[in-house]
């Protein structure tokens, strides 16, 4: 019997579980993805907000699959998926596949609003956490020297969408506000600087416990976010943010974090996706109408009595059903029967700042010092290595004690690297005709 082959495409929380999960079993596995690394994405905004450095939470797959001898990787887009004839085609050529793993997460929703997806910035990868952070730091020094009414635009500071990431982000905005601009621009007058969270509905949090919803807007007023509930953005230009009911702030600094949808490869048919741009799986997690073709993740759909709405796009659904879904290939290949995936939310957390977090369990919900302790904690044990766990540990202790860090520093591209990044798309585009 020939020996399966399982491509995966995407190498983040959901892809990379199924990749090691398989390794040393009795398949060939092609793990692809358009980066060399797997990326930490609950922690974008601490490398936002320069308490981090991109390769803590950064892990070169390569390296994580050295001893991985039937586990491959290739470093390339997908172009699309042809279903019928099992091949994915690739910038770097086709590649067969007896199953189809597509556990390419989400990307950012802007609804339609194309100027927001114009001017805003967006925090779904390690490249754009960097772009953001670069944005932050310039932002002060240009500051320095500018004019009044451009002053006002860069000291207002708008994040939109009160998730756990705008929530995050707006508190560690408002620490850095209080405790390190100060210091690095003794000149510059900080109570002037404006940070705003507009979330859309009338609770930040809204898929959190009332208790928490509460308690996180309470400790983001108390670091002096401005906090807009009811509040959807309907334009911004670059330089003004509109809310639909009339208000205005002048920004040259917005990020967006209002909402994601799944990031679907071409080739899927549309009767196969559904709200959210999902793809629509069974309890098996295989794609509908196609046993060969299995989708987990954010991008994935299933509807079952316990999640008449799919099951939520967290990290930890995506990791559940990547091990389910080894297992299950384990059980194929033995000519066992697969067994439906379910799964029981753990619960939910947020953290807004220094001893400032909430957190959801099935049995209680609580807030402040010790929820702070939990999120750390669980947050630390989830980064793959060692190493890094020991480094971020480090950096967030140096961050307690100091209420500082020494991390902010503008990476920006030197000319080789722009000739270099426009060398290599258009080798890309060159492969593609």
């Amino acid at each position: 019997m020939a020996t399966p082959k399982i491509v995966i495409l995407g190498a983040g929380f959901a892809g990379l579980q199924v990749a090691k999960k398989l390794r040393k079993s009795k398949c060939d596995v092609l793990l692809i993805d358009q980066f060399n690394f797997h990326q930490f994405q609950p922690l974008f905004y601490q490398v936002a907000t320069a308490r981090l450095e991109p390769s803590s939470i950064s892990f070169p797959l390569r390296k994580i699959f050295q001893h991985a001898h039937n586990v491959n990787v290739r470093i390339t887009k997908v172009r699309n998926v042809d279903v019928s004839s099992k091949i994915v085609h690739t910038d770097d050529g086709d590649f067969g596949y007896d199953y189809l793993v597509i556990a390419t997460g989400c990307t950012t929703n802007f609804f339609g609003n194309d100027n927001v997806a114009k001017y805003a910035y967006t925090m779904k990868s390690t490249p754009e956490a960097i772009t953001l952070r670069n944005r932050i730091l310039l932002n002060f020094e240009d500051a320095l020297k500018a004019e009044p009414d451009e002053l006002e635009r860069l000291m207002n500071i708008v994040v939109v969408g009160g998730g756990p990431t705008g929530v995050e982000l707006s508190g560690a905005l408002a620490e850095m506000k209080k405790n390190v601009l100060p210091k690095d621009y003794p000149e510059m007058d900080f109570s002037k600087l404006n940070i705003y969270l507009l979330e859309g509905g009338e609770h930040t949090l809204g898929a959190m416990s009332e208790a928490s919803q509460h308690k996180s807007q309470q400790y983001l007023e108390r670091l002096g976010v401005k906090v807009w509930t009811n509040a959807i953005l309907e334009n911004y230009d670059g330089k003004m943010a509109t809310v639909k009911d009339g208000r205005t702030i002048a920004t040259s600094n917005l990020i967006w974090a209002a909402g994601v949808m799944g990031n679907v490869p071409e080739g899927i048919s549309k009767e196969n996706i559904v709200r959210g741009n999902r793809i629509k799986t069974d309890e098996f997690s295989r794609m509908t109408g196609d046993g060969s073709v299995f989708v987990i993740g954010d991008v994935a759909y299933t509807e079952t009595k316990d999640w008449p709405n799919g099951h939520p796009q967290l990290a930890n659904v995506a990791g559940k059903q990547a091990t389910h879904l080894a297992q299950n290939f384990k059980r194929l290949f033995a000519g066992k029967k697969m067994l439906p995936f379910t799964y029981k939310s753990p619960g939910s957390m947020a953290t807004i700042g220094k001893r400032k977090a909430v957190v959801d369990l099935p049995f209680i919900s609580f807030q402040g010092g010790l929820a702070w302790l939990v999120w750390m904690f669980l947050h630390l044990m989830l980064i793959l290595n060692a190493k890094n766990k020991l480094i971020i540990f480090i950096n967030w202790a140096i961050s307690y004690f100091t209420n500082d860090t020494t991390l902010r520093l503008i990476l920006l591209p030197t000319k080789k690297q722009v000739e270099l990044g426009i060398m290599h798309h258009s080798m890309e585009a060159d492969g593609k005709k």
